[in-house]
C-alpha cells in the first residue's frame, strides 16, 4: 500500500499560499509529488489532491456511506447554512437532492430562456459605444437578476431590490484574495461591530435571512402551485413520506442557489468574453456559427450550437471556477489506486490539475475549443461541476444560461479588448475568478445576427 506524499511546506505557509496563490501551490506540489499529494489546509484534516482520472472515477463511484462530503465542507456553513445541500450527508442529502433536482432539468429549462435573454438585453442596452466597461460587474448583474427571477419569479419590488443590494455586498466581502482570508482563517471571524468585516457579514446575512423568511411565509399563506419559479417548485415538492421542506431548509437551499447560481456563472461568462476577444480566430468562428442561426430558431436550439458549446466547455476547463470538487471525508479505511486513506482524511479530486493534464488536453495552457469537438471526454476527465452523487444540480441551468447570454451579447454588439490591461486568475472567496478592471470596450452595433428574443 502507498501513502500520499505530504508537502514539506510549513502548514501556515500552505494555507497562506492556498488563499493568495492557489494555482502556484497546486502546480508546484504536482510537479514535486505527482498525481496524489497531501496539503494541510485545515487545522483538523489532511487534504489529498488527486488528479488521476481513474482515481477520480473510483472516488465518484464509491458508495456514499464510505465518505461524508457535507462534513468536509464546513467552511461554507457561515454562508449557506447547515441545511444546505452542500453540507448534508446520507439519507438527508439524498432526500434533499431529489426535492431540488426537478426545477433544473428538461422542460423546466424552457421557462427560463426568455428571462435570460430579456435581462441580458436590458443590461447591455446601458453599454456606451467607445466607453470601456467592467465585464464582471455586468455579468454579475445579469446572473444575479436571472437567478433572483428564476428562483422567486420576481421582476421588481422593494424586497427584490434589497436582496440584490445585500447579495452584492455580501459577495464583495470576499471579492479579493485578501478579503477571502476570513473564510480560511476562522480566527478572523470576529464580530467587532457593525463596521468590522465579519460584523458586516453577519448583519447582512441576517437581513437576507429575514427577507427570505418573509417571502416564504407569504408564499405559504397564499400558495399558488401554478408558478414556474424555483421557490414554488421547492415548496410543492414532497418526499416519499409526503413531507416538504421546512422554512429553515428552504432558507438554506435558497442561500445556496443564490450564491452558487450567481457568482460562479458571472465568473464563467467574464472569462468567456475575455477568451473570445483575446483570440480573434475563436471570435470569428463563433460569429460565423451565430450567423447561421435563423431568427425563428428556438432558443433551445441556439443552446445546442456545437462551437458555442465548445467555447463554454473550454472556458470551464482552462480556469475552472471551482479548483477542487467538494472534498470527501473518509469514514472507513479506503484504498484508491493502491493508496490507503485513513478515517478523517479529506479526498479532493482536483479539477484544475485534471484539466491541465497534457495527456488529456495537449497544450493545456492554450484556449482551444476545438478539443471538445474532436474528442469526447469522460465524466472523470472533465469535471467542472464535480461528480458522483455530489455533481452540481445546477449544471444544465448554468450551461444553458452561459450560452444564451453569450449568444445574445455577441449577436448585438462588436467589442475589442482594451490594450495593456491583463486579465489573470485570482481567488474570490472559495472560487477562482478573472481579475477586475474595464478591459473590454464596445466598438459598435452588429446588424446581421438576430438571436430570437424568447420562446
Amino acid at each position: 500500500m502507498q501513502i500520499s506524499p505530504n508537502s514539506q511546506i510549513p502548514r501556515f505557509i500552505q494555507r497562506l499560499q492556498w488563499v493568495f496563490d492557489p494555482l502556484q501551490l497546486m502546480e508546484t506540489s504536482a510537479k514535486t509529488h505527482g498525481e496524489f499529494f497531501t496539503l494541510r489546509l485545515t487545522v483538523e484534516n489532511p487534504l489529498v489532491f488527486i488528479s488521476n482520472p481513474q482515481a477520480i472515477q473510483e472516488i465518484f463511484t464509491t458508495p456514499p456511506d464510505y465518505f461524508d462530503a457535507g462534513r468536509g465542507n464546513k467552511l461554507l456553513k457561515p454562508l449557506v447554512g447547515e441545511n444546505s445541500l452542500l453540507l448534508i450527508d446520507g439519507e438527508t442529502h439524498q432526500r434533499q437532492r431529489k426535492l431540488l433536482t426537478p426545477p433544473f432539468h428538461g422542460e423546466r429549462m424552457k421557462a427560463y430562456s426568455k428571462i435570460i435573454t430579456d435581462i441580458t438585453q436590458e443590461v447591455i442596452s446601458s453599454w456606451e459605444i467607445g466607453k470601456p466597461f467592467s465585464v464582471r460587474d455586468s455579468m454579475q448583474e445579469i446572473s444575479l437578476r436571472v437567478i433572483l427571477q428564476a428562483v422567486f419569479g420576481l421582476c421588481e419590488g422593494e424586497r427584490l431590490t434589497r436582496l440584490q443590494k445585500l447579495l452584492r455586498s455580501l459577495l464583495e466581502l470576499s471579492g479579493s484574495p485578501l478579503r477571502s482570508a476570513v473564510t480560511f482563517f476562522p480566527i478572523l471571524q470576529l464580530d467587532l461591530g457593525a463596521w468590522s468585516p465579519w460584523g458586516i457579514f453577519l448583519r447582512h446575512r441576517e437581513e437576507i435571512h429575514q427577507l427570505l423568511y418573509t417571502e416564504i411565509e407569504e408564499r405559504r399563506n397564499n400558495f399558488d402551485s401554478s408558478g414556474s419559479d424555483i421557490l414554488t417548485l421547492m415548496m410543492s415538492a414532497r418526499d416519499e413520506n409526503g413531507e416538504g421542506m421546512t422554512d429553515v431548509e428552504l432558507r438554506d437551499e435558497l442561500m445556496t442557489l443564490l450564491f452558487a447560481g450567481h457568482e460562479t456563472t458571472a465568473s464563467a461568462l467574464t472569462w468567456a468574453l475575455y477568451w473570445i476577444h483575446h483570440l480573434p480566430a475563436v471570435r470569428d468562428k463563433l460569429l460565423t456559427e451565430l450567423y447561421s442561426v435563423d431568427e425563428n430558431t428556438d432558443l433551445n436550439e441556439v443552446s445546442r450550437l456545437p462551437y458555442l458549446t465548445a467555447v463554454c466547455q473550454e472556458t470551464l476547463r482552462i480556469y475552472p471556477i471551482a479548483m477542487i470538487t467538494l472534498p470527501r471525508l473518509v469514514k472507513t479505511p479506503t484504498t484508491i489506486m493502491g493508496y490507503e486513506f485513513s478515517p478523517g482524511t479529506l479526498l479532493a479530486p482536483c479539477i484544475y490539475l485534471t484539466h491541465r493534464r497534457p495527456d488529456l488536453y495537449p497544450e493545456p495552457e492554450k484556449f482551444k475549443p476545438e478539443r471538445f469537438l474532436e474528442r469526447q471526454y469522460s465524466q472523470y476527465e472533465y469535471i467542472p461541476f464535480g461528480g458522483g452523487n455530489r455533481r452540481c444540480i445546477g449544471m444544465a441551468f448554468a450551461m444553458f444560461e452561459m450560452k444564451l447570454v453569450l449568444a445574445t451579447v455577441l449577436s448585438q454588439l462588436d467589442f475589442a479588448l482594451v490594450d495593456n490591461i491583463p486579465v489573470k486568475p485570482l481567488r474570490r472567496g472559495v472560487t477562482l475568478a478573472p481579475s477586475g478592471g474595464k478591459w473590454l470596450v464596445t466598438t459598435g452595433k452588429r446588424e446581421k445576427i438576430k438571436i430570437p428574443a424568447g420562446v
